[in-house]
């Protein structure tokens, strides 16, 4: 067996080999300085999240001027212009003719016409009038101003606690006390409040200008969760100084998404949570007072109308238990080069399930929309159920009445009635369907259909009672 040396490589596939070894390690070499310069870039615009290209300070209430230092925050909070709708929400583009009275060319459907039955669960009051889908916040100014609700009655000052942005205004009324300036506010007739504020809801609302912190500006909610926190054995409860950042996620939101009453003739705007966040403590704490909104124009029940108690319905379901706040679903963080900012097109999650939802959630986007859709579908059947239990009761009644039957009866028939139609239209007026709390949605319209079935019972009871209690002794 003879040994055989291997050949030796050639002098020119040594020189290629070196070449070749010299050009990757010199690409390499390029790629991670790109790497590390990106890497640097991107930590520099971190540390420096905004340029100061204009002054803002407390007094700076025009959103535009805010822009100039936020322009991606801007681009987002003028997209809520959009309007596009979803099953259950939003808003679809109806034309309409101009005029002096009311200069939009475009408003949204109305849910009256979508659902007649409305006019009669309202009889008697402004809902029954105007009332049409919610558009985005860019609108909620202009829409209030302009709503055939205003022609029917006078509304106060107070109601552009959530249509416009306040703050400034308070203020200045207060001489620098918000609640003093709140507290004028309300006691002024609506179209003379309307004279003092230009936008809708703008970032000096939600954001202290020196450090773009958040923080709450509504004193009604202050007073709110001041009282809410008392019943739940927590003392001098301040939202601005005890409340987490998370938390404050939720409560900028929450201090105008919730249900309210006027308490007074001085129309002070009030959050009835002194019992609770949950339907039955705000019905609870509604009786006690003895407060209503209206006398009902059929039934002449003594009655309630919820407003958009999403804030409380947030509480009770699971994402507030999970530490979600509205923002995290509403406006969802999003990656622009090396900044992580809010994303302020304010909208419903399922216009962008992608970051509102598959956060969290490792499901494809038109599952997570199907699993949305069935709570909110299941909701709405619900409601219709409701709806026509409620209509079914008020027509007893309006029967009963005509007929002469006995007071008792039906106002113990209106007390049901009460009952049953706050709890149907805290759902109605509350804008997920059912969705920020499924169970409890269900089970708010489960007990709104008992509460009417209810009526029914107390009236058909005491109507066979009576002739068998007016009949002479031996008589059958």
């Amino acid at each position: 067996m003879t040994d055989e040396k291997a050949p030796s490589p050639s002098p020119a596939l040594l020189t290629r080999s070196f070449v070749l070894v010299g050009v990757f390690s010199a690409l390499a070499a390029v790629g991670v300085t790109a790497l590390l310069v990106n890497i640097a870039e991107r930590k520099q615009e971190a540390r420096n999240p905004f340029f100061r290209v204009v002054e803002i300070t407390d007094e700076t209430t025009d959103p535009a001027l805010w822009g100039k230092n936020f322009p991606m925050q801007y681009d987002g909070y003028r997209s809520t212009v959009d309007q596009q709708r979803t099953r259950y929400g939003g808003s679809e583009a109806i034309p309409r003719t101009p005029n002096e009275a009311d200069p939009r060319s475009v408003v949204a459907q109305s849910r009256l016409e979508e659902d007649p039955r409305l006019r009669t669960m309202w009889a008697g009051y402004a809902f029954s009038v105007d009332f049409r889908e919610d558009r985005g916040h860019a609108y909620m100014l202009d829409d209030q101003t302009f709503t055939e609700r205003q022609k029917v009655v006078k509304q106060p000052g107070t109601c552009l606690n959530c249509h416009a942005s306040m703050y400034t205004t308070y203020k200045k009324l207060g001489d620098g006390d918000l609640v003093k300036g709140f507290d004028k506010v309300n006691a002024m007739p609506y179209f003379e409040a309307r004279k003092l504020v230009t936008h809708p809801v703008a970032c000096i609302d939600c954001h202290d200008p020196a450090t773009m912190a958040l923080r709450v500006t509504r004193p009604a909610f202050m007073e709110g969760m001041r009282v809410l926190k008392a019943s739940q054995g927590v003392a001098d409860y301040d939202v601005n100084r005890d409340a987490s950042r998370q938390e404050m996620r939720a409560f900028v939101c929450g201090q105008c998404h919730d249900e309210y009453y006027f308490k007074g003739p001085e129309k002070r705007l009030t959050y009835p949570w002194a019992k609770g966040l949950r339907v039955d403590d705000i019905i609870a704490y509604y009786d006690e007072a003895g407060f209503s909104d209206w006398v009902h124009k059929e039934s002449g029940a003594p009655v309630l109308k919820a407003q958009h108690p999403e804030f409380e319905m947030w509480n009770q379901g699971t994402h507030a238990r999970a530490g979600v706040a509205c923002a995290d679903c509403h406006m969802p963080y999003m990656r622009v080069g090396g900044l992580k900012v809010s994303d302020h097109h304010v909208r419903s999650p399922l216009l962008n399930i992608n970051r509102a939802c598959q956060t969290c959630h490792k499901a494809s986007e038109a599952e997570l929309k199907a699993r949305a859709e069935t709570i909110q579908d299941r909701t709405f059947q619900m409601r219709n159920i409701a709806m026509d239990a409620l209509l079914a009761l008020i027509s007893d009644i309006k029967g009963a009445k005509a007929a002469g039957e006995s007071e008792a009866a039906v106002a113990t028939a209106q007390t049901h009635q009460r009952h049953a139609q706050f709890r149907l239209d805290f759902i109605e007026a509350e804008n997920s369907m059912g969705f920020h709390a499924a169970q409890e949605a269900a089970r708010i319209l489960g007990m709104s259909i008992e509460d009417s079935r209810k009526g029914q019972v107390a009236l058909r009871s005491l109507r066979h009672a009576t002739p068998a209690a007016a009949k002479p002794e031996g008589t059958k």
